[in-house]
C-alpha cells in the first residue's frame, strides 16, 4: 500500500543514521584498554536518538542543590560504585536513577576514550542509542531540566568560543565552549569543559567532518591522536601525584 511505503521510506533515512554512526563507533571502541589505570572511576552515558531526520544528544542541567558543579549542563553520569561490573553499568545506572531511563531502553554500541575531570577521575563516556520518544522524569535532587541538541551542532555550532585551560598539573589544554539557543525550553544552554570535549568527539567520530573551529586532534589520525592526547593529560597528572607522595 502507498501509506506502507511511505511509512517505510520515513523510517529508513534512520535506519541508515544509526547504522552508519554504529559502524563509525565501533571503530573507535575502547573497551576496558584504559580500565587499569590507577585513578577513580566514573562513567557518562552519551544518549543519541534520531528527530527529524538528524542525531540529536540528550543533555542534562545539574540540579542547583548539588555542592559540585551546580546549574551545569552535563551527561547523565558519576562515579563507580563497588556493585557496578564496568563502567557501562556505571552509566546505565546513574542514566536510571538521574532521568528515569530505563537500562533495557539503551542500545549500548561503545565506550569512547576516556577524559579526566577535575577531581583527577577517569571518566568513561558510553554510547548508547535511545528512542525519540523516550519521556524523561529528571530526579529533582541531582537534576534540573532534560533537553536535546543536534548532534552537528558539536562541529558546526552557531555560538562557539574556546578557553585555554591549565589543568592543576601545568598541563595547557582548550576547552571548548558552545552557546546552545533551545527553541523549546526558550532559553540558552551554555555546554562547556569535559562535556563538551565528549560531543564534539562524538560528532567527529560520527560524522568525520572538519569542524568549524580548531580541535586538538590529528582528524586523519583521529584514533591515535586521542589516544596520546589522553596519555598525555592523564602522564602529567600521574607525574604530579607521584610528586606529591
Amino acid at each position: 500500500t502507498a501509506g506502507g511505503s511511505r511509512r517505510s521510506a520515513l523510517f529508513a533515512p534512520g535506519q541508515g543514521l544509526k547504522e552508519n554512526a554504529r559502524r563509525r563507533l565501533r571503530e573507535f571502541d575502547v573497551g576496558d584498554k584504559f580500565s587499569r589505570l590507577p585513578l577513580p572511576r566514573a562513567a557518562v552515558l552519551l544518549p543519541l536518538m534520531v528527530r527529524a531526520g538528524r542525531l540529536h544528544l540528550l543533555l542534562t542541567v545539574r540540579s542547583m542543590q548539588l555542592r559540585r558543579s551546580p546549574g551545569e549542563v552535563c551527561f547523565p553520569g558519576g562515579k563507580s560504585e563497588a556493585t557496578d561490573k564496568d563502567d557501562i553499568d556505571t552509566a546505565l545506572r546513574e542514566a536510571k536513577e538521574e532521568v528515569g531511563l530505563q537500562p533495557e531502553k539503551v542500545e549500548v554500541i561503545c565506550r569512547l576514550m576516556p577524559g579526566i575531570d577535575k577531581m583527577n577521575n577517569l571518566v568513561t563516556p558510553v554510547v548508547g542509542f535511545i528512542e525519540d520518544t523516550f519521556q524523561a522524569t529528571p530526579n529533582a535532587a541531582e537534576v534540573s531540566e532534560v533537553f536535546v541538541v543536534p548532534l552537528e551542532y558539536f562541529v558546526k555550532p552557531l555560538n562557539y568560543k574556546t578557553l585555554s585551560y591549565k589543568t592543576s598539573s601545568g598541563y595547557l589544554t582548550r576547552i571548548h565552549c558552545f552557546t546552545y539557543d533551545d527553541q523549546e525550553h526558550k532559553r540558552s544552554f551554555r555546554i562547556w569543559g569535559l562535556t563538551a570535549h565528549f560531543a564534539v568527539f562524538l560528532a567527529l567520530v560520527i560524522f568525520g567532518e572538519t569542524p568549524t573551529f580548531e580541535v586538538d586532534y590529528d582528524l586523519d589520525n583521529l584514533m591515535s591522536s586521542s589516544e596520546n592526547n589522553f596519555m598525555n593529560l592523564y602522564a602529567s597528572i600521574y607525574e604530579r601525584k607521584k610528586s606529591n607522595l
